[in-house]
């Protein structure tokens, strides 16, 4: 297959799978949601800022439980276990996600879903991580799923319940935020939101 090395050469309207995706060249991020593909927007400093504070307050508990933690930009695989590459039409980059275990990696980035995965809100992308990424984190059974908003200074906390997600908290204000799928792990909301 041809290397694609300009995404004006991709088509909106066609539906895309990993096979392909591995032959794009374009410096532009982006994403395949049931085959579709979706430029990632440019990340803004707020939504790094919370990127960091997140992975510095989860490093310490990650390290000593052995877990594997990662930071956009990294590929999740979304695939009914076992599927080709040219099967596969869901490939998100969460932006952080922890893995319990080495068996849902490869070389590549994820194989399986993150045990925990969390989006930060930009200008934009608003209905994107609240909709669509809510039903495919939903439908593929992430266990745990934040959605966190540096402008409003929120945090919304989604656990899987029966197979559905489930509103475990709205955290709007200090105090501690804990993490369900992880246990003993609790964050702070003020470190969350730390420079802010």
């Amino acid at each position: 297959m041809d290397a694609i090395t300009d995404i004006k050469q991709l088509d909106p309207a066609q539906r895309y799978t990993y096979a392909d995706y591995l032959t794009w060249r374009f410096p532009e991020r982006t994403e395949l949601i049931d085959g579709y593909f979706r430029v990632i927007p440019p990340h803004l400093r707020l939504h790094q800022e919370v990127v960091g504070n997140l992975a510095t307050a989860i490093y310490p508990y990650v390290r000593a439980h052995k877990l594997h933690a990662f930071m956009a930009p990294l590929d999740v695989r979304l695939p009914t276990a076992g599927l080709a590459d040219d099967l596969i039409c869901d490939v998100v980059q969460p932006d952080l996600m922890v893995f319990r275990s080495e068996e849902q990696l490869d070389e590549f980035g994820g194989i399986a879903p993150p045990d925990w995965a969390v989006e930060i809100i930009q200008p934009g992308n608003f209905h994107h991580d609240t909709r669509v990424k809510f039903a495919l984190y939903e439908r593929y059974q992430v266990p745990e799923y934040w959605i966190v908003c540096p402008h409003l200074k929120t945090i919304l906390v989604y656990v899987l319940v029966d197979g559905q997600y489930q509103l475990q908290g709205e955290y709007a204000e200090p105090g501690a935020v804990p993490v369900h799928t992880l246990p003993g792990l609790t964050l702070d909301w003020d470190e969350v939101f730390e420079n802010v």
